[in-house]
């Protein structure tokens, strides 16, 4: 039996606190808090959890966390907002360039994308 939390399989092999962050959202310190405020042991595997435990969780995580589509589109909403205002930041997302700061003489091509060769401008003979 696999346990399933807003559509993601979490696997049941691992530990509750590894199992949970393959959910969109929740990262280890989260799970720890979401593990410790319905009562159950950190170190218990998935699989070992009872449906008491897993319909807890469920619910926690439903109330208290935005996670998985919700969290996604609001995040992308963010992103266009900083386009629409025009902010620093906007523009670099609009033009495909790193956010923070970072140089970009030589490296960011994660950002950028592959190298675009630039001709050189052939000089006119007599």
């Amino acid at each position: 039996m696999s346990v399933r939390i807003s559509g993601v399989d979490i696997p049941d092999y691992k530990n509750g606190i590894i199992g949970l962050t393959s959910v969109y959202g929740i990262g280890k310190s989260i799970s720890k808090k979401i593990l410790h405020s319905v009562n159950v042991n950190e170190n218990k595997k998935v699989k070992d959890w009872s449906d008491d435990e897993i319909s807890k969780i469920r619910k926690y995580i439903s109330d208290n966390i935005k996670i998985e589509g919700e969290l996604r589109s609001d995040i992308q909403f963010n992103i266009k907002r900083l386009k629409d205002i025009n902010c620093y930041i906007g523009i670099r997302h609009r033009k495909g360039l790193p956010l923070r700061g970072q140089k970009t003489k030589n490296n960011c091509r994660t950002r950028k994308g592959r190298k675009k060769t630039v001709a050189n401008k052939r000089k006119v003979t007599k």
